[in-house]
C-alpha cells in the first residue's frame, strides 16, 4: 500500500504544521564523493531540494519551507528527522513502498571542479576499499531524458499536500523534463505565480531545442548554467544574450544564467535590462549544492523585494555562504547579520550591461 510521510508526521504530532510560504520541489539523494584532499565522504544526505532550501532558510526562517521530492522506503528516516528538526516541512517527502536507488557519486578535482562518472577507478587510485553501499552503481547524469515517460523520482500532482497548495512561491530544482512541463500547470491552477525553474542536463540539448521553450510561459525565472545554456544553443548562436533574449520570447520574465566563480547574468524580459553580478569572494571549502542555493536565495529575495535584481544578489549571498563548509546544515548556522552585511557589500559590484 503506498504512504506519504505527510500521514506519518501528522499522526505524530497534535498539532498541524503551518502552511509552508515557500516549496522547494526536487531530488533528495545518498551522497557519496571524494573531496579535492582525496578523503571520501560516504552516504550523507544530499540532493538539490536541501541545499536550495537551506539557501531560501537564510533570508526566511519561517515559516519551514515544504519539501517536494521521491524517495523509496530504504532511504534513512533519520535524515528526515534531521530536516524537520532544522525548521524544514518535510510533510511533501513521498515514501514509496519500494527500494529507490538515489545514490550519487560524485569527486572534486580541486575545490570548484566537479566531476561524476564510475566510481570505482577513483577509489583505486587512492588505495582505498571499494565501499559495499556503491555496488551495482550507475552514473545517470549524462543521459538524455524522456519527453514521454515519468520516472520513480518525477513529481506527481498526488505528491503534493494540500497544505502546499496555498503557498505563495515555488523554486523547482532540477529534475526530469516531464515533470518540469507538468507541475507548472499544477501550481498555477492553484493560484501559486511566483515559480522559477532550474532546468536539469538531460534536456538541455539540442535535441530538445524546440521542446524547452514550452516550458517558458508564465515563469518568473529561468535559472541556468552557462554550460546548459550553451549546450541547448548549439549550432544556434554562441552570444548568452541572445540565448537569455529567445527564451524570454516564449513568455519567461527573467532569465539567470550561473556563470560559476564568474558571479551571474540577469536578462529581464519587461525593461530587456542586461546586469553582471560578480561571485561574493567566498572562502571556498565545499561547492556542492552553491547552484541550488543560489535558486533558493533567489526565490527568497524575489518575494521579498519582486525585484529580480535584488533576488540574483541574495541568491548569490546565499551561494556564497553554502560554499563555506560541507553539508546541508553548515549555512544555518551562520551569524545573524551576516546575510544583510555580504548583501549590501555586493550591491555596490553590480553593472549593468
Amino acid at each position: 500500500m503506498m504512504f506519504r510521510r505527510q500521514d506519518i508526521e501528522t499522526s505524530k504530532r497534535p498539532d498541524a504544521m503551518p502552511t509552508p510560504r515557500f516549496i522547494i520541489a526536487g531530488t533528495l539523494t545518498r551522497d557519496y564523493y571524494i573531496t579535492h584532499e582525496d578523503e571520501p565522504v560516504l552516504d550523507v544526505l544530499g540532493g538539490n531540494v536541501p541545499y536550495a532550501a537551506a539557501g531560501l532558510k537564510l533570508w526566511e526562517h519561517a515559516p519551514p519551507p515544504g519539501l517536494l521530492a521521491r524517495v523509496g522506503e530504504d532511504f534513512p528516516e533519520a535524515w528526515l528527522d534531521d530536516l524537520t528538526a532544522r525548521g524544514f516541512d518535510t510533510r511533501g517527502v513521498h515514501i514509496l513502498p519500494e527500494n529507490v536507488d538515489v545514490r550519487n557519486f560524485y569527486l572534486y578535482k580541486d575545490k570548484i571542479t566537479r566531476v561524476t562518472g564510475d566510481p570505482i577507478p577513483h577509489f583505486a587510485r587512492l588505495g582505498i576499499p571499494f565501499p559495499k553501499a556503491l555496488l551495482g552503481y550507475k552514473d545517470t547524469s549524462h543521459g538524455l531524458d524522456s519527453r514521454t515517460d515519468l520516472n520513480a523520482t518525477s513529481l506527481r500532482q498526488n505528491d503534493i499536500p494540500d497544505a502546499y497548495m496555498d503557498a505563495s512561491g515555488v523554486h523547482i530544482c532540477p529534475l526530469d523534463f516531464m515533470t518540469h512541463s507538468l507541475l507548472p500547470t499544477v501550481l498555477r491552477q492553484a493560484g501559486i505565480t511566483t515559480i522559477t525553474i532550474d532546468p536539469a542536463p538531460g534536456y538541455m540539448n539540442p535535441t530538445f531545442y524546440d521542446d524547452v521553450p514550452t516550458l517558458m510561459p508564465g515563469l518568473t525565472a529561468f535559472i541556468t548554467a552557462e554550460d546548459d545554456l550553451r549546450a541547448l544553443f548549439e549550432g544556434h548562436t554562441k552570444d548568452l544574450w541572445e540565448m537569455a533574449e529567445a527564451l524570454t520570447a516564449y513568455g519567461c520574465e527573467n532569465i539567470v544564467i550561473k556563470r560559476g566563480e564568474r558571479g551571474q547574468w540577469l536578462y529581464t524580459a519587461a525593461s530587456k535590462e542586461r546586469w553582471e553580478i560578480p561571485a561574493y569572494p567566498a572562502r571556498i571549502e565545499n561547492p556542492t549544492g552553491v547552484g541550488d542555493a543560489f535558486c533558493g536565495g533567489f526565490l527568497a529575495g524575489y518575494r521579498r523585494t519582486y525585484k529580480p535584481l535584488e533576488a540574483v544578489l541574495h541568491g548569490n549571498i546565499s551561494a556564497a555562504i553554502v560554499s563555506e563548509g560541507a553539508g546541508i546544515f553548515f549555512a544555518l548556522d551562520v551569524l545573524p547579520g551576516l546575510v544583510e552585511a555580504r548583501l549590501a557589500s555586493l550591491r555596490q559590484s553590480v553593472r549593468k550591461l
